[in-house]
């Protein structure tokens, strides 16, 4: 089993590396190996390797910077990820494609389900949509993951932002009118070698889109709340600040976050069995997260 990933030093791709190692012959790949929007060279280094999945971890993430820098966004997670759905096409590998929770306004009331109706609110969101739609066309066999509010021990996350900021103040503001499902990288890794897993055992699952996210649902608010109580659990921080919620209107971003983030995982775990993120018990490993 041959598997390229994309973007391996992001969160999700660096828990697919470290999960992989025993599992597969992996050609994991940064940014520097391979620029995902140089169409000739995705080519080049798929027909060379000749993979039977492709994984694409790579992104462009930085949610308030995308409202300026459209086209780089664009570039990265519309065309970057056509070009590897080509690829994938012409050699007969399974796409497997990670999406978000920014498709959505985020005004409904019920947890998203994937054939509900999508209307990104930012340039990110709507960025990821045309991905999306460029990934199912391109490509017949592909798994499309969406997920939301992901964090780990790798990159930038929000535990992360949480336990910096935690070290140098007294008191914190966190929105508390926007949920979701805090999601785990490496439950996100899991996801997707379960559905690769899947597709060994000869099973053809139903292409397309699925979600998966962490529960239970919370705001940031809540979520910031369980961090710093584990941070004082495991010693992690000397003191923990003080914590107010706040109104999104109150805390004003560039790039509009969805109210309501959180995603039905019912199709994921119906067709491969895979349950939601438990980000509580994920958070027990939080000194890894400094």
């Amino acid at each position: 089993m041959k598997i390229l990933i994309t973007g391996c030093n992001g969160q999700v791709g660096h828990c697919l590396v470290d999960q992989l190692t025993d599992k597969a012959d992996v050609l994991a790949l940064n940014k520097n190996k391979l620029d995902i929007t140089d169409q000739a060279a995705v080519a080049s280094v798929v027909s060379q390797f000749m993979p039977d999945y492709i994984i694409n971890a790579a992104a462009y993430t930085a949610v308030d910077k995308a409202e300026e820098d459209m086209d780089l966004s664009f570039a990265i997670n519309r065309d970057g990820a056509k070009y590897l759905a080509d690829a994938a096409n012409s050699c007969d590998a399974v796409m497997l494609h990670i999406s978000t929770d920014y498709v959505f306004d985020g005004e409904g009331h019920e947890p998203y389900k994937e054939n509900d109706i999508v209307a990104p609110q930012s340039v990110y969101g709507q960025s990821k949509l045309a991905g999306e739609l460029a990934v199912a066309e391109a490509c017949h066999q592909h798994l499309i993951l969406r997920t939301a509010w992901v964090f780990g021990e790798h990159g930038n996350n929000f535990v992360k932002t949480m336990l910096r900021l935690g070290e140098g103040r007294d008191a914190l503001r966190i929105v508390g009118d926007q949920f979701g499902g805090p999601t785990y990288a490496g439950d996100i890794a899991s996801a997707l070698i379960k559905m690769v897993e899947y597709i060994e055992q000869k099973k053809s699952p139903e292409w397309g889109i699925y979600h998966f996210s962490g529960t239970p649902y919370v705001s940031w608010y809540e979520f910031a709340e369980n961090i710093f109580q584990k941070a004082q659990s495991y010693s992690v921080l000397e003191k923990t600040p003080s914590l107010s919620s706040i109104s999104t209107s109150e805390y004003p971003t560039p790039a509009k976050r969805p109210a309501n983030s959180c995603l039905d995982c019912g199709k994921i775990e119906k067709q491969f069995g895979i349950e939601p993120s438990d980000w509580q018990a994920s958070l027990d490993n939080i000194k890894s997260y400094k």
